[in-house]
């Protein structure tokens, strides 16, 4: 199989599924779920032949490099290391269980939903195997584009709003890091003589010659706004709320369990790496900004009305903990970071999912409408609180060891820093329990009495959907190991980059 373009095949087997709905007729919507169905299980498929990544071998495999825009320095060039291995499995895993899950609740125009769907796939798929810059930025784009359809086509009554917002923000930052590929391909360029976007080149300079530190702390800046707000970082975070509360649960599964991540990784395996020397100067402030993070998100969860908010808010705060990992720059933050990824990925995309459930029978988010529901739907209970156990960390399931990496590389990093963390470990025991207490244990509602009639339990589509999200929230609670010796090559080479520098000198900045 070394013959096979492997990446390729993931990344565009979604885009030939959307080119292969234009000879489908609008109304067959059988026929267009299936045709959509099968691409994304396709490219899930060829995803499993990551699984075959060596990880003693090569840092990049599965490589693929053709020319593209030569005068430019701009090539096709993917390929993949633990880090993104296991982020492009979470991608296809997430967005099969989310086409499968819109069988039911996407009934007007079904056609522009998938294709929609499957084209986010391939963006989302791009971003995470390109290792040039410019292809980065053009998977980035593309990602963006079928995100704004399915909010603001298929949401909610304030979708306008919330697709703007998230447009705007989004766009901002992309213009922002667009400027600062350009200027280290540049400063590349004119120090080397040979102008370039190939990841590993530019990198290569970054750990040898290095860039000036005024480039450095700019291009710094500029990659931070863009990743932060991807994440999204406090005090840049408030198009989430709006853009999940809005977004159809198909929407709110990627957006949550995908998208965000983007962020995370372009800190991993851009901001870091090509600009070491202002990463480990803005780190403390960065550290300062996620701990507020994890705080605000917590205690804002605390006070939500809305289901679907509530969740959304705990998204801060869990990323909170990938940017503490990430920059406290030791081996278990880092790991923590990205294991925190997946981890969140799954857990939360499943939250998202269990919201579209009860949603879909009562047309209601509001947990003050809620209460009682254990008795009529035992099963939604059980896996609600299955998820809603794993979201506050309990050891066994997958959200206890990222959260617990996390913790003790920031104990490594600074005392107060983890007893700050501690303190949100606690917090969100607090706010998920008291949500499930409600929603589960109290007496009905008068508003959900007039439902109680119609409530069943969960359908075959549903637990299809959620199986693979219970086995793997499960599985990787039990047995981390693969996904940590996957990651534990590029942490280590994040962990040499940051170690031989020696921060901006040419800046006295305050920190």
């Amino acid at each position: 199989m070394s013959g096979l373009p492997v990446l390729s095949l993931i990344v565009f087997a979604p885009l030939v599924g959307a080119l292969a709905l234009l000879f489908v007729p609008g109304s067959n919507h059988r026929a267009i779920r299936w045709v959509s169905l099968i691409f994304a299980l396709a490219s899930f498929g060829f995803s499993l032949f990551l699984l075959g990544y060596d990880a003693n071998g090569p840092e990049f495999q599965f490589r693929e490099d053709y020319e593209w825009i030569p005068a430019f320095g701009m090539g096709y060039r993917v390929g993949v290391d633990g880090l993104s291995v296991v982020l492009v499995l979470l991608t296809t895993v997430l967005s099969v269980v989310a086409i499968l899950y819109s069988w039911d609740p996407i009934q007007t125009r079904v056609k522009e939903y998938y294709a929609t769907m499957l084209l986010l796939m391939v963006g989302m798929l791009g971003v995470f195997v390109s290792l040039d810059l410019f292809l980065f930025y053009v998977f980035w784009e593309i990602s963006l584009i079928p995100m704004y359809l399915v909010i603001g086509i298929w949401g909610g009554p304030r979708r306008i709003y919330a697709t703007v917002k998230f447009v705007i923000y989004t766009l901002v930052g992309s213009l922002l890091m667009l400027v600062a590929i350009l200027a280290v391909a540049i400063a590349h360029g004119n120090e080397t003589g040979t102008f370039t976007f190939a990841y590993e080149a530019l990198r290569e300079h970054a750990l040898t010659a290095g860039f000036a530190d005024g480039l450095q702390a700019l291009a710094f800046i500029a990659f931070f706004l863009a990743f932060a707000i991807k994440v999204p970082m406090w005090p840049l975070h408030t198009w989430l709320p709006d853009a999940h509360v809005e977004a159809p649960t198909a929407g709110s599964i990627i957006l949550a369990g995908v998208l965000l991540k983007l962020g995370g990784y372009g800190f991993l395996r851009f901001s870091v790496p090509l600009l070491p020397d202002a990463a480990m100067e803005f780190a403390p402030i960065i550290i300062v900004l996620s701990i507020i993070a994890v705080l605000y998100g917590a205690l804002v969860s605390m006070v939500q009305p809305d289901l679907k908010k509530l969740i959304a808010y705990s998204s801060v705060s869990h990323m909170g903990f990938v940017m503490l990992g990430t920059f406290v720059f030791n081996t278990q933050g880092l790991q923590g970071a990205v294991f925190q990824m997946v981890s969140h990925g799954v857990t939360t995309g499943a939250l998202f999912l269990l919201v579209g459930v009860i949603y879909e029978r009562t047309h209601d988010r509001l947990i003050a409408h809620m209460g009682g529901l254990n008795a009529r739907l035992p099963r939604y209970a059980a896996m609600f609180g299955l998820f809603t156990f794993a979201s506050i960390g309990l050891p066994g399931l997958s959200g206890f060891i990222g959260e617990f990496l996390v913790v003790l590389g920031a104990f490594r990093y600074n005392g107060w820093v983890a007893a700050a963390t501690m303190v949100v470990v606690i917090l969100s025991a607090v706010y998920m329990l008291w949500m499930f207490q409600r929603v589960f244990f109290t007496v009905p509602s008068d508003w959900m009495r007039r439902s109680w009639p119609h409530l069943t339990d969960m359908s075959r589509l549903e637990w299809l959907s959620l199986a693979p999200l219970v086995v793997l929230v499960v599985a990787l609670g039990v047995y981390p190991g693969p996904v940590l010796e996957a990651v534990e090559a590029p942490v280590q080479r994040i962990i040499e980059a940051v170690s031989a520098s020696g921060g901006l000198t040419s800046l006295s900045l305050p920190w």
